[in-house]
């Protein structure tokens, strides 16, 4: 199946000052065009789908050939949202929001009973707050836990709007940091600031989804592909923040990763795509949550 990550930038529907701005066509070119079948979405900054009896939740779908979730709660109305496939998944077995409000932007976990594995396929579309790291490490451990809800085998994905886990990550381009994005991605420095200050990027958020057991895909796969660095390209103007994580069993199940830039205008982050192949998943380990 083909995966799509994309954080929409307040819906596709405004700009950052609140101002009418539809973007959705471009968007939904950009999904599109992410492969001749896209099977699932996940999705950020969904805002305002719900008004109007769901206008845009049913334009997208209409646009995108694609049955929807239920949207996520969100506690600041720049929510998430999953959409799906069911020719491909089936309809979805469980849609569990529990605990969605405890994280800023909201999330849920919607599972699919798919042939050939012995428990769910999970999938966690998230959007970590900016302003915190360390709020964001809390909300990336109820994800990560949560996503486990209905066996070993789940996929997480979205704005995790903190550096890649793993420290031989490519730098961030800190240059092009605003002030605020300096404060909360950066290690708060030893002893007095200077303008030189030589900044370390803050790995905690996403060190904590490999904590709880998660791959980062892209890493995995530039690790397994002969160091392709285009596998680590910036997914937004200075690091790469949006990033599609899997559960282990899942993680030699994943291929074809790749950004998704075009059309430019869409968002100001580039999408993500993948593929997973589910009857590479490992299913020796099978365990339930507790």
């Amino acid at each position: 199946m083909t995966i799509a990550i994309q954080n929409l930038g307040l819906g596709g529907l405004k700009d950052g000052d609140g101002n009418p701005e539809d973007r959705w066509p471009l968007l939904a070119e950009r999904i599109n065009s992410a492969a001749d079948r896209v099977d699932v979405v996940l999705l950020c900054e969904v805002v305002d789908w719900h008004l109007y009896g769901h206008k845009q939740l049913a334009r997208a779908l209409r646009d995108l050939d694609l049955d929807a979730a239920p949207l996520a709660p969100s506690r600041s109305g720049i929510g998430t949202a999953l959409l799906y496939r069911r020719e491909t998944l089936g309809r979805w077995s469980r849609h569990n929001p529990d605990f969605g409000t405890e994280v800023l932007h909201g999330f849920a976990v919607t599972a699919f009973d798919i042939p050939g594995l012995p428990a769910p396929l999970s999938f966690v579309p998230v959007h970590f707050t900016p302003f915190s790291a360390e709020q964001a490490l809390i909300e990336a451990n109820y994800t990560a836990t949560r996503g486990y809800k209905y066996g070993p085998y789940a996929v997480l994905a979205g704005d995790g709007n903190y550096a890649p886990a793993s420290s031989r990550s490519p730098l961030p381009d800190f240059s092009e940091m605003r002030p605020y994005n300096v404060g909360s991605r950066t290690l708060l420095p030893d002893g007095d600031f200077s303008p030189n200050q030589q900044f370390v990027p803050d790995r905690r958020v996403t060190g904590k989804l490999a904590h709880n057991g998660y791959v980062d895909v892209a890493w995995h796969l530039y690790k397994k592909n002969k160091k392709d660095e285009a596998l680590l390209a910036p997914t937004g103007t200075d690091d790469r923040i949006d990033q599609a994580w899997v559960s282990g069993p899942l993680a030699d199940a994943v291929s074809n990763y790749r950004l998704l830039d075009k059309p430019s205008g869409a968002s100001d982050h580039h999408g993500l795509v993948f593929t997973l192949d589910t009857d590479l998943i490992d299913t020796d380990r099978l365990w339930e949550y507790r």
